[in-house]
């Protein structure tokens, strides 16, 4: 079958196509019918999912299209093993078809690695292929140093290998250095944390069946930090930034971590373990502590942490936590011009107490289902115990539209990728 042509027009269909049908078909491809010259991305969205559902393949963006409009269109269409074939419109406004083979190459980056199936991403091998594939991007610039398994403990990272202990593949905590000012003592100006879960059955807080199913997608942080870096460095990003990927399988052994157990951090604060199903901020508090101790100016994590966070905004917004205003402004500002659905809620310093324990410091939650009201904040606050000087500068993400089984309306089954381009462009922010 020959290239499929899809068309933007201001004309209206064909009544054929029904009343205010944004979509109409004709032998060379479709047209998207929009109102007026506005961006309208939604509508393209909605447009693409219809085409995709007919099982084409190749296309081409003929005529006058606005780069977001392309980026917009093939985020709805490429889903889950998609292999076709993307040829960008030669006529394209605010930007141009390399940035958006850039775009697009970090898109399949970070779609691929989520949907992998958990038997072939260890967390080895989600930091080894996050690894290689920066390296591939600026191998004069990228340094790599990864621990795992008991030399994680040897140097302190106790709550990634107490998480990921329970699994005979070994947790790993990956550190990449991109500097490219070749200077050894240049500062760091940012550090990206992800949560990277490969598989997360719950542990002894045992998931459900249906719970469990899609939990390869667990490491949706790393993948998303990781895409995010990479399309930065496409882009010609010149500050020294960090990277750490805090990887581990959180399953039930013999050796598994348990509840009523009590993790000691580097920073000497105690957790006491009251549900082993909330493991994400348990590795994400060393990666937030490796990223404080190389002095970064800022500081962005990202992961799948919460359901409460899918409660509270759905799943076509990411969750926006700070205690830094300023900081917080500027990350939603990103996400407003990259077109990425973010949404703030609370974080407040009183929140670090809402988990409390008799036995240490806090607890890794509450001991009831789904961490009980607040969860999504609760958990940033866990977080913010862990990170230097009352927060500043520092912002969590929680990727609550990162990954959907079935897709939605609006984005295809599996991984959304939605994040990174709002990262990249805090990176590449003056």
């Amino acid at each position: 079958m020959s290239t499929f042509k899809i068309v933007l027009t201001q004309s209206s269909a064909s009544e054929n196509w029904g009343v205010n049908s944004s979509l109409s078909f004709d032998q060379e491809g479709a047209k998207i019918h929009l109102p007026d010259n506005s961006l309208h991305l939604r509508i393209i969205q909605k447009s693409a999912k219809k085409i995709a559902s007919l099982g084409i393949k190749d296309i081409c963006f003929s005529g006058t299209w606005d780069c977001e409009q392309q980026y917009a269109f093939v985020m709805s269409f490429c889903g889950a093993g998609f292999n076709g074939e993307i040829n960008w419109a030669s006529d394209t406004t605010n930007g141009s078809s390399a940035d958006l083979a850039i775009r697009y190459e970090a898109l399949k980056f970070t779609r691929n690695l989520v949907n992998e199936t958990p038997e072939e991403l260890s967390p080895e091998s989600l930091a080894v292929a996050a690894a290689s594939w920066i390296e591939s991007l600026a191998p004069d610039f990228v340094a790599v140093n990864m621990l795992k398994g008991k030399e994680l403990v040897e140097a302190g990272w106790q709550g990634i290998y107490e998480v990921g202990r329970g699994s005979c593949r070994p947790p790993v905590l990956l550190e990449l250095d991109f500097n490219p000012t070749g200077n050894i003592d240049a500062p760091v100006d940012f550090a990206l944390v992800g949560k990277g879960i490969t598989f997360d059955s719950g542990g002894y807080s045992i998931k459900s069946s249906e719970g469990m199913l899609d939990m390869k997608c667990d490491m949706g942080g790393a993948a998303t930090v990781t895409g995010a870096l990479g399309l930065a460095i496409m882009q010609g990003l010149k500050k020294r930034t960090k990277l750490f990927l805090c990887c581990a399988e959180n399953l039930i052994s013999d050796h598994a971590y348990k509840l009523g157990d009590v993790i000691t951090y580097k920073n000497g604060v105690s957790v006491e373990i009251v549900n082993t199903d909330a493991e994400g901020r348990l590795v994400l508090a060393d990666g937030l502590m490796a990223a404080s101790e190389s002095g970064a100016a800022k500081i962005i994590d990202a992961a799948t942490l919460t359901g409460a966070a899918v409660m509270a905004v759905g799943r076509e917004f990411n969750a926006v936590f700070s205690m830094d205003e300023d900081m917080q402004a500027s990350v939603l500002a990103s996400a407003s011009a990259t077109h990425e659905a973010h949404w703030p809620l609370p974080l407040m310093p009183w929140h670090q107490e809402q988990c409390p324990s008799p036995f240490a410091d806090t607890a890794n939650s509450r001991p009831m289902k789904g961490g009980g009201a607040g969860g999504a904040s609760n958990a940033a606050g866990f977080l913010s115990r862990f990170v230097a000087e009352g927060g500043k500068g520092w912002v969590h993400i929680d990727l609550a539209a990162a990954y959907n089984r079935n897709g939605n309306e609006l984005m295809p089954n599996g991984a959304s990728g939605i994040g990174i381009r709002t990262i990249a462009h805090q990176l590449l922010a003056d």
